[in-house]
């Protein structure tokens, strides 16, 4: 298991995380402690604890905007569209077996 480094308000924290997704970690904590910085910016220093909590909720609040977004979409497209995808979703499939058996 690997181990990142990661700096969210200035505070250094050493995360582990599964092999490979060490970029990935650090990218997400860099938008954490942008989302961080937007609050102190907006609120000062207010403690580590209430900041994270603020950031927590900013960040969820925004995942609930993009669910429901994705449920409109797909509403939107109407069951016209969801055989379609289907279809798609299994050709990728074959088409990664098959790049899988010849590699």
């Amino acid at each position: 298991m690997a181990q990142v480094e990661i700096t969210i308000n200035g505070r250094d924290y050493r995360i582990a995380c599964e092999d490979g997704q060490e970029g990935h970690l650090t990218d997400l904590a860099g938008y954490i402690d942008g989302k961080i910085g937007e609050l102190v910016n907006e609120v000062g220093q207010i403690g580590d604890t209430r900041l994270m909590v603020m950031a927590s909720l900013l960040v969820a609040d925004e995942l609930s905007d993009t669910r429901e977004e994705l449920a409109r979409a797909q509403r939107a497209a109407g069951d016209g569209a969801a055989p379609q995808i289907e279809a798609l979703a299994e050709r990728i499939e074959a088409l990664a077996e098959g790049l899988e058996k010849a590699g």
